[in-house]
C-alpha cells in the first residue's frame, strides 16, 4: 500500500499553499524536497501519530494552450494509478469551471479515496457560496483555507485513516529498491540481476504492475528486490515521465530497507540525482550509488574513477559516508559488487551496538573532546544508548541538550562512523536531558 497523498486540481486552486502548509508546520514536517524536476515539489508530513509523503502536482502545466488540459488529465491518472489517497483541490472564487468538471469525471471513476477540497473559504459569504462544489458529486467534501489553515486538521483526520503506520513490514529479508531518473540502466540492471537462471525464486505481488516484490537467490544470499525500473509509454509529456518515475521511486523507498540510486556515468551525478538521494537519506534508508555505463566513458586517463568519486561526494556533502560502485549493466561487470555491496549497507543498517561498547568509545571521545560551554555553562555527556529503531539512531543524555551546536553533532557523528561500521546509512543523532 502507497503512503503518497496526492494533491490534484487546475493551476491556481492554491495547491502549493496547501502542499506547503502540510509539510511546514513545525510538529508535522518530516522532509521537505524542493522540486526534483521543474517546478514540481514533495515531501513529507506527519498527522496523528502516521506519517506520509505529500506530492504536489502543480507546476507542470506547460504554457501552451494545446497540452494544457490534456497535461492536467495525464497527472491526475498517474496520481489515481499510484497514490493512496487523492486530494482534488478547486477554488471557491472562481466556482466550477469546465476543468474542474473533467477532473472529477475522471476522479469518480477510481476506487482510491478522493476528498474534494474547496479551498480559499475563509469567510462566511464564501462557506455559502462553497456549497456550489456538492454538485460535482464527490461525497467526500471538505471547506479549507489553505492561507489560515482553516479546516485542514478534520481534512487530515480523515485522510491519515487511509495511512500505513510507520511500523516495518514482518519480513526478515533486505528490501533493496533500485531508483533513479529515466533512462540510467535501470532495466538493463534488473534483467542483468534476474535474467540468469536459479536467480529468480519467485514474484511476490508487488504495490503496483510495475514495482514488482522478486524474491533473489544466489550463491546462499536472499533478498527481495524490487523494480521500479521502466516508464510507461502512453505518457508522453516529459514532465509527467519525471512525475510518474519520481512517484514509483517514492513508493520504492517506503518498502525498502537500501536504495541503489543508478547515475549516468556520461552525465554524472544531477540536480535530480541528488534530490533522490537526500530523499533517501532523510526517509533513513541504506543508499548504494550506482555509476552505471561507465564503459561509454570516454578518455578513462583523465576521467577516473577516484576523480568522479570526488565530484559526488562534494555534491552529497555533508553525508559522503556512502559506497559508491562503477558497473556497466549491459555488459553485466560489478554488478554482482553492486548487490553485495547493497547487502553489507544492509548490515551497517541494522548494526545494533552494546550498550558498554558504546559508552566506552563515545565517553573517551567527548573527554577528549568535550562540547562547548554554552554561555559559561559547562555541557556534560554522561551516558550514551542506541534506540530500538530500524535504522541507527543514538541518544546522548546531558544537562543542557538544547544547547548543543551542530558542528558538535557531525563531530559525534563522524566519531561513531570512524568506530563502528555505518557506511552507507544515515545516523539520528538525539540529545536528552539526564
Amino acid at each position: 500500500m502507497s503512503n503518497i497523498v496526492a494533491i490534484v486540481g487546475r493551476p491556481n486552486v492554491g495547491k502549493s499553499t496547501f502542499f506547503n502548509r502540510l509539510i511546514g508546520e513545525r510538529q508535522a514536517i518530516i522532509d521537505n524536497m524542493p522540486g526534483v524536476t521543474r517546478d514540481r515539489q514533495y515531501g513529507s508530513s506527519f498527522w496523528n501519530g502516521k506519517t506520509f509523503n505529500v506530492v504536489d502536482t502543480g507546476g507542470f502545466v506547460e504554457n501552451s494552450d494545446d497540452v494544457f488540459e490534456a497535461a492536467i488529465r495525464s497527472q491526475v491518472r498517474i496520481a489515481i494509478e499510484e497514490a493512496a489517497v487523492i486530494l482534488f483541490m478547486v477554488d471557491v472564487t472562481t466556482g466550477i469551471t469546465d476543468l474542474d468538471e473533467d477532473v472529477a469525471d475522471l476522479l469518480r471513476r477510481t476506487d482510491k479515496p478522493v476528498y474534494l477540497v474547496v479551498n480559499k473559504v475563509d469567510n462566511t459569504e464564501r462557506y455559502m457560496e462553497a456549497n456550489e462544489f456538492w454538485s460535482l458529486g464527490i461525497e467526500n467534501t471538505f471547506f479549507i483555507s489553505s492561507l489560515t489553515g482553516s479546516g485542514t486538521g478534520e481534512l487530515l483526520d480523515a485522510v491519515v485513516e487511509h495511512i500505513q503506520d510507520e511500523a516495518q513490514q514482518e519480513n526478515s529479508l533486505p528490501r533493496i529498491a533500485i531508483v533513479g531518473q529515466p533512462n540510467v540502466g535501470k532495466s538493463s540492471l534488473t534483467n542483468a540481476l534476474l535474467g540468469e537462471e536459479r536467480h529468480i525464486v519467485t514474484d511476490i505481488a508487488g504495490t503496483t504492475r510495475d514495482a514488482i516484490h522478486t524474491k533473489y537467490s544466489k550463491f546462499g544470499k536472499e533478498f527481495l528486490l524490487i523494480d521500479t525500473a521502466g516508464i510507461r509509454k502512453k505518457a508522453k509529456v516529459h514532465e509527467n515521465i519525471e512525475f510518474y518515475s519520481v512517484m514509483r521511486a517514492i513508493r520504492a523507498m517506503e518498502e525498502s530497507d537500501v536504495c541503489m540510486l543508478m547515475v549516468d556515468a556520461q552525465t554524472g551525478l544531477e540536480m535530480q540525482d541528488v534530490s533522490i538521494f537526500r530523499l533517501a537519506q532523510r526517509r533513513n534508508k541504506g543508499i548504494v550509488i550506482v555509476v552505471n555505463k561507465w564503459d561509454l566513458v570516454e578518455n578513462k586517463e583523465t576521467n577516473t574513477a577516484r576523480d568522479f568519486e570526488r565530484t559526488i561526494h562534494q555534491r552529497i556533502a555533508p553525508f559522503t559516508d556512502v559506497p559508491i560502485v562503477f558497473v556497466s549493466a549491459t555488459e553485466k561487470v560489478r554488478i554482482y559488487k553492486a548487490i553485495e555491496t547493497a547487502l553489507e549497507v544492509f548490515e551497517n543498517r541494522s548494526r545494533k551496538i552494546k550498550t558498554s561498547q558504546l559508552n566506552e568509545v563515545m565517553l573517551e571521545a567527548i573527554q577528549r573532546y568535550p562540547p562547548p560551554a554554552y554561555r559559561g555553562r559547562l555541557i556534560k555527556i554522561k551516558y550514551v544508548t542506541q534506540l530500538p529503531t530500524p535504522f541507527p539512531s543514538f541518544a546522548f543524555f546531558c544537562n543542557h541538550p538544547k544547547h548543543i551546536r551542530e558542528p558538535y553533532r557531525n563531530y559525534l557523528e563522524n566519531q561513531l562512523r570512524k568506530n563502528f561500521n555505518f557506511t552507507g546509512v544515515p545516523i539520528n543523532i538525539f540529545f536528552r536531558e539526564k
